[in-house]
């Protein structure tokens, strides 16, 4: 597991002093007494505070509700997981047999939690600022190309949004098909945007879901069609008719 280490640390740019933190980090409680669920609770907090701190000096004009949807997007599962998944953690992690057949070394909340457990042993190790550098760097990307107007906002608000702002009427959503059972269905619905002729469908666990996901792609395509669409001329009002001048006594 030594060689495994130092290219994990290779990736974090980190060393660390004390390489038993980096392994507790990355054993799961199915392996073992010593697993790295309070590492976890640890890192939590911190990349709550730094990914905060990071926005607050970025976007300097922002207010709270978008920085506080920002910093939702940028701690949530399916984030923190992927930045596990670039840093090897799968091939990594310290699993008890069931979380391995079952394959757990893949399952996004295990992956999520080992990164934040990593963060919280290299705050042991290093102290806050150290940790801090490897989450600005590790987050330097997302960063980059995070967009405040609409990062946090789900795909039906932000379809919306566009489609007010070129004065267009809002999508219709419509349930094309459902599958399976009661309990377990799968509903197919249609996005559609008829100014524009634009139609997607999509599936979802719920209806709400597939709607989101059918939204999804018609900003795709809306993207896709961007400098071609016209947005519709407003109607001029006519003035209103004058009553005819009253003739003067030279005209008569």
């Amino acid at each position: 597991m030594g060689s495994r280490l130092h290219r994990l640390e290779a990736a974090l740019d980190y060393r660390f002093t004390n390489r038993s933190l980096l392994e507790q980090a990355l054993t799961h409680r199915s392996y073992g007494a010593q697993h790295n669920e309070r590492m976890e609770f640890l890192g939590d907090g911190v990349l709550n505070f730094v990914v905060a701190s990071l926005l607050f000096d970025r976007f300097p004009g922002t207010d709270e509700g978008d920085l506080s949807r920002m910093r939702a997007n940028l701690v949530r599962q399916a984030t923190l997981a992927e930045i596990a998944t670039r840093l090897g953690l799968s091939d990594q992690l310290r699993l008890g047999e069931g979380e391995l057949k079952s394959g757990g070394y893949g399952r996004p909340s295990i992956l999520s939690d080992a990164f934040e457990a990593i963060l919280g042993a290299i705050y042991l190790d290093g102290g806050f600022e150290v940790v801090r550098r490897v989450i600005a760097t590790l987050y330097e990307e997302l960063l980059a190309n995070i967009d405040p107007r609409s990062q946090g906002k789900d795909p039906k608000t932000l379809l919306q949004e566009r489609l007010q702002a070129l004065r267009l009427e809002l999508p219709t959503y419509t349930v094309v098909a459902t599958h399976g059972a009661a309990h377990n269905q799968l509903f197919e619905v249609a996005c559609e945007v008829a100014q524009l002729d634009i139609r997607a469908e999509a599936s979802g666990s719920s209806r709400r879901a597939a709607e989101q996901a059918a939204a999804q792609r018609v900003i795709e395509r809306l993207e896709a069609k961007q400098g071609t669409v016209e947005v519709p001329r407003r109607r001029k009002r006519r003035a209103p008719a004058q009553a005819p001048a009253a003739l003067s006594q030279e005209d008569k």
